[in-house]
């Protein structure tokens, strides 16, 4: 019996040390999935290195990691075939709250309050170890019948919050670009969101939302819902299902 449990703790030691020498594991005691966003571009080379390092961290329990498509560079002549204009609406809105002199691409931002270039890899880490630090527990939230949502009670944020819907594809993408500077080659996108919508504010009292139902195109993807702080502030609570 001694010897058999010696053996299943060796395998738990030997797979834990498997994960860190991935990178990944190092943030799973977090109570809630960081949340981080790329803001990125097909038409862009620099985008390449930085949604490899989005594929890295999907695998992660502890982090949530999303990729938005943004359209604002469709015009050096090819069109991103996720873009949409709400996703690069979310960018702009963190650019004013993070009061940054203007947009750029690869972006990478870290639960809302902190942004760094999306190819950097260990700004992008000590980012989200300071979000775990940092984090406090925010108001539970719950899927219920009939396409409902349940937001509870918690603490109201200067100027109150945003409850989001986000729908994304966990699968990776590939996509080969014809034209720009990626003429030729074939990227790899994963987490590529296909869907956000702003389901209501939130006062800090209970609160249930009606969640759109699913639209063509959506089997496969998966849902995630944030509480954010008004016009791209702090990511307060995350729901995945």
């Amino acid at each position: 019996m001694r010897r058999a449990l010696l053996a299943i703790a060796c395998m738990c030691l030997a797979a834990a040390g498997t994960a860190e020498a991935r990178g990944l594991g190092s943030h799973h005691r977090h109570a809630r999935p960081v949340v981080v966003e790329l803001f990125t571009s097909q038409a862009l080379a620099a985008g390449v290195p930085a949604e490899k390092l989005i594929d890295k961290l999907a695998d992660d329990p502890g982090v949530l990691a999303l990729t938005f498509a943004v359209d604002y560079w469709d015009y050096t002549g090819w069109s991103d075939t996720f873009a949409k204009p709400e996703f690069s609406a979310r960018q702009k809105a963190y650019e004013q709250k993070l009061a940054l002199r203007d947009l750029y691409t690869p972006q990478i931002v870290v639960d809302g309050r902190s942004q760094v270039a999306g190819a950097a890899s260990k700004g992008v880490d000590t980012l989200i170890r300071r979000a775990e630090r940092e984090a406090t527990r925010g108001p539970r939230m719950r899927f219920a019948r009939h396409g409902r949502l349940v937001v509870g009670e918690g603490r109201r944020p200067p100027g109150g919050a945003d409850v989001w819907l986000v729908r994304y594809d966990p699968m990776v993408r590939e996509v080969t670009v014809k034209r720009g500077e990626n003429r030729g080659q074939t990227i790899r996108e994963r987490n590529v969101v296909r869907q956000l919508v702003r389901l209501g504010g939130w006062t800090g009292r209970q609160k249930t939302y009606a969640i759109p139902a699913d639209g063509p195109g959506a089997a496969g993807l998966k849902t995630a819902i944030l509480l954010q702080a008004a016009k791209g502030g702090r990511i307060l609570a995350v729901l995945q299902r």
